[in-house]
């Protein structure tokens, strides 16, 4: 289709991360009608929702036929990991993301930690084991802090960064014996505890062209000062002091390029988001890890400065012209921090009321991103474990913070629980 038609889209997903695409996406001039699979409350304000799970690759396709979609936008790993680029290609619809060999870079810890020691990508010095005796006997000999890794997907909670003996050997008979994240946990990944700031760098590429998103820091535990489980993200902001122009450089010249030609030459272009999760430590950077799409929550705090049409920046991705498009950023602070439910990320209650988003909303520079939401009987209601996404921008970390917390303020539910010290290190820098 020509490139100045107007489109018809669909965005896989249904949280926080798709709502901020959905939403970046609505802006477009060459957008007709955009839809989210499955979606939810927020997302069905700016898209129709359409009933139908992201892993239902098969009713998706069918789908995308009937109302000749013209664009497909997966925004979750597991569709991604289970080859959904591959199968749709084939059937000849234009679907932005990665095949499902390049996938593996998320899909499988072992092939990625594997793929940057053959590429001399700097990373922790790490071990794969098969066998659980075998995990517990290296731990015993290594000894503390270190970090136990699944293999596989286990969305976002199958890491553990473990400062005691039990607690390792815990994480390792629950991933291989108990096999909590079942296939996931058959292999896993045991490495150094690298100490630093940890930092988010984000790109997009066509399998030839890089182009670098601005960057942010996710914040990973479930209470304030790091503390507690691990959760799929509970706030972030961008761009981050953690991350220089200089350290982008070293970042887009030492990991991205390299891993992009790799799959290149092997005959599997890597096309769409390329993210390294980066630990900066004394002795320079470390990739902790690479995702294979945007990180949520750090979209919701990435997309609200980028100037492009998001969608003319992904339609050229997906054709292979990447190199024409420059990415423009808008010179704010975003803070984006996630309201979740009471329990999370273990068990929590869904369900409750949800109250006061339009009056938070009413907030210059705010945006409210749908995580885990519907509708019932007319009425605003929790689904999940994050639940909201409150993100504001602002001239400097400080503005961004209060016009975020401000309307945090506004928004209740029973039992809410949310971080209070999102981007504190940025605060602490930037005095």
């Amino acid at each position: 289709m020509g490139r100045g038609q107007a489109m018809k889209v669909l965005v896989i997903g249904n949280g926080g991360r798709e709502h901020a695409i959905c939403w970046k996406l609505s802006q477009s001039p060459k957008l007709t009608k955009l839809y989210a699979a499955p979606g939810n409350a927020g997302i069905g304000e700016i898209a129709q929702n359409v009933d139908i799970a992201a892993k239902d690759r098969e009713r998706l396709l069918q789908f995308c036929k009937k109302e000749a979609i013209d664009l497909v936008i997966v925004g979750p790993e597991a569709p991604l990991v289970d080859g959904i680029v591959d199968r749709f290609e084939k059937e000849g619809i234009k679907i932005f993301g990665p095949s499902q060999y390049a996938a593996q870079l998320e899909g499988s810890k072992v092939f990625s930690k594997q793929l940057m020691k053959q590429l001399s990508i700097p990373t922790g010095e790490f071990e794969v084991f098969d066998s659980p005796e075998k995990a517990m006997d290296y731990v015993a000999k290594k000894g503390v802090p270190i970090v136990v890794k699944v293999d596989g997907l286990a969305g976002g909670k199958g890491v553990v960064v473990a400062t005691s003996k039990p607690k390792a050997m815990e994480a390792i008979h629950r991933d291989m014996v108990k096999k909590v994240f079942g296939k996931a946990g058959e292999r896993v990944v045991i490495e150094e505890c690298l100490q630093g700031e940890e930092a988010s760098v984000i790109a997009i590429t066509d399998g030839e062209t890089v182009r670098l998103l601005a960057s942010s820091q996710d914040h990973k535990r479930i209470f304030d000062g790091d503390h507690g489980p691990n959760t799929g993200g509970m706030g972030a902001y961008s761009p981050t002091p953690a991350v220089t122009e200089e350290l982008d450089r070293q970042i887009v010249d030492e990991v991205f390029v390299p891993v992009v030609k790799n799959f290149k030459a092997q005959g599997h272009p890597f096309k769409g988001f390329l993210y390294a999760g980066i630990m900066v430590t004394p002795q320079g950077y470390r990739v902790l890890e690479f995702n294979v799409r945007l990180g949520d929550p750090e979209t919701q705090a990435i997309l609200p400065r980028l100037k492009n049409d998001l969608l003319e920046v992904l339609l050229a991705a997906t054709e292979g012209r990447l190199s024409e498009i420059k990415l423009e950023w808008e010179d704010v602070y975003c803070v984006c921090v996630v309201i979740a439910s009471h329990g999370y990320p273990e068990e929590y209650e869904t369900g409750k009321k949800i109250s006061g988003i339009a009056s938070a909303r009413e907030n210059p520079g705010v945006h409210i991103f749908h995580a885990g939401t519907k509708m019932e009987d007319n009425q605003l209601v929790t689904a999940g474990g994050r639940v909201l996404n409150v993100s504001g921008c602002g001239h400097g970390i400080f503005e961004a913070l209060s016009k975020t917390y401000h309307a945090i303020d506004q928004i209740f539910f029973e039992k809410m629980v949310y971080r209070k010290d999102i981007g504190q290190k940025a605060a602490k820098v930037l005095k």
